[in-house]
């Protein structure tokens, strides 16, 4: 295994104990800011003292397999909101109906997995009817942001031949704004059902949760002959972890707690162009 540490300078005596620790045989060339230790066994000492040290720097660390390169995958899955774009859409859309802070606690225990997240969504669907439906056109050219380093990943998992999905419990009208400008290959999401030109407070047809997340995950990977191991799964929240769990590489964003202890790898700190330097 390699030991891949990132996000900012290293001080020498961390680098020293990381190397002690994990009884690293050499210390590989990467890009700045990115310290790849070659040889490296994950060990108690690492967890119970080093890797807390790690954070209080605000590096990020991960084990990951040795001489393993983006091309050896076939396909990376992305949720939507506070992953692949910086806002959550719905907190967005209840603050044109003077709702945010309803709407953002309902949002936060969701992704904290103290709800569950169909019940979420209806909650928070509801304090929305009688929304003008315009206010979504004004959420993505005045609101929405591509996280940090997304272009980087997408543009470099592109050139590698890897297929791309957005697979997200948000709305089909910032989904497929997405999947189009940024060439994505695959996009599933819940359609906010509109009429008379307001949002009624529902969704169109089945409620896009977990469960669906990590089967259009499964039904992806299988339709393109990819083994798990072949896939990288990319998200934040507690609605993610099924989909993470049908990937040979999840990757936890800036992710809840519950979210990060799960994930093979946690990215606090970096952006999303952190995932390229876990690969040689």
């Amino acid at each position: 295994m390699d030991l891949v540490i990132q996000g900012g300078a290293l001080p020498t005596f961390l680098l020293d104990r990381c190397a002690a620790a994990t009884g690293a045989t050499a210390v590989l060339p990467q890009p700045p800011q990115v310290v790849r230790l070659s040889d490296a066994t994950r060990t108690a000492e690492f967890d119970d003292e080093i890797a807390s040290l790690l954070y209080a720097e605000k590096l990020d660390w991960c084990f990951v397999e040795s001489g393993r390169k983006l091309s050896d995958f076939g396909l990376i899955a992305f949720d939507m909101d506070s992953t692949l774009i910086t806002i959550e859409c719905i907190d967005e859309l209840a603050d044109f109906a003077g709702k945010k802070a309803e709407v953002s606690a309902v949002t936060e225990s969701a992704m904290r997995g103290e709800i569950d997240y169909r019940e979420s969504l209806r909650r928070r669907l509801a304090l929305l009817a009688g929304l003008d439906a315009r206010v979504m056109a004004r959420v993505f050219g005045e609101r929405l942001l591509l996280s940090p380093g997304a272009r980087e990943l997408l543009a470099a998992a592109q050139n590698a031949g890897l297929r791309t999905a957005i697979l997200s419990g948000g709305f089909t009208y910032f989904t497929e704004r997405l999947r189009i400008e940024l060439g994505f290959d695959f996009s599933t999401s819940n359609e906010l059902e509109i009429s008379g030109g307001k949002l009624t407070g529902r969704v169109v047809g089945d409620i896009v949760d977990a469960q669906a997340k990590a089967h259009h995950l499964v039904r992806l990977r299988d339709e393109l002959g990819l083994r798990k191991e072949q896939v990288i799964a990319v998200g934040d929240g507690a609605n993610d972890l099924m989909m993470m769990a049908e990937a040979g590489v999840s990757v936890a964003f800036h992710a809840k707690p519950a979210t990060r202890a799960k994930a093979s790898v946690a990215l606090n700190f970096v952006g999303l162009d952190g995932v390229l330097n876990l690969f040689s």
